[in-house]
């Protein structure tokens, strides 16, 4: 691929409930700064457990029922920790990159009966705006090519196969729906072609 412009800012040590990582952020031609959380070594040779995970303040932070977002996070994080090497690569792409006032719009268009894919369209953006250039160039300065790539989103998956990142295998980040988001692992499942085993 092309060189995306990224500068990483900032760096340190972060100890979590999952382990310590190495915490780095690094700021796109937009000026968006998205982290990384990393630990061990990397090698061009060995593919690297990875997950490219974008922000969801509703879940993360405010711990919403609405989303699997939260439980992913921390599955992945859990994963990493126990593993020799591997990242998180979180990215500030809310809502599906739709922002946060506008996902906050989405969910009560939601609460009025339609299913998240059509809440994005009514309001004029597509069911999954997101891209992986910028995921693609933190994973090129990390020196990683190829990747053990945790996600059930296939999308994901060819759009950072066609930026020049090897998925050598996908591993499977499905949690259990929790009765509020049934409806919405559903849509992700059948309008999206999510990877949901546990639906």
């Amino acid at each position: 691929m092309d060189n995306y412009p990224i500068t990483k800012s900032a760096a340190s040590i972060l100890l979590t409930d999952y382990g310590e990582f190495t915490i780095e952020i690094y700021v796109d031609r937009e000026g968006r700064e998205h982290v990384v959380l990393s630990r061990g070594q990397f090698s061009a040779l060995e593919p690297v457990l990875v997950r490219v995970h974008s922000e969801c303040i509703t879940g993360e932070v405010f711990h919403s029922r609405h989303c699997d977002c939260k439980n992913q996070l921390d599955k992945a994080l859990q994963m990493i920790g126990a593993a020799s090497a591997g990242a998180v690569i979180y990215l500030r792409q809310e809502g599906r990159d739709i922002g946060l006032s506008n996902k906050i719009k989405a969910y009560d268009l939601q609460r009025q009966g339609l299913d998240t894919v059509v809440a994005n369209e009514q309001l004029g953006f597509l069911p999954d705006a997101r891209t992986y250039e910028v995921a693609a160039a933190i994973l090129e300065s990390l020196g990683i090519r190829t990747v053990r790539l945790m996600t059930n989103n296939p999308d994901k998956v060819e759009q950072l196969s066609a930026l020049g990142i090897t998925v050598a295998e996908r591993v499977p980040l499905a949690v259990p729906p929790n009765g509020v988001d049934d409806a919405y692992l559903e849509a992700k499942r059948i309008k999206l072609g999510h990877w949901l085993e546990t639906i």
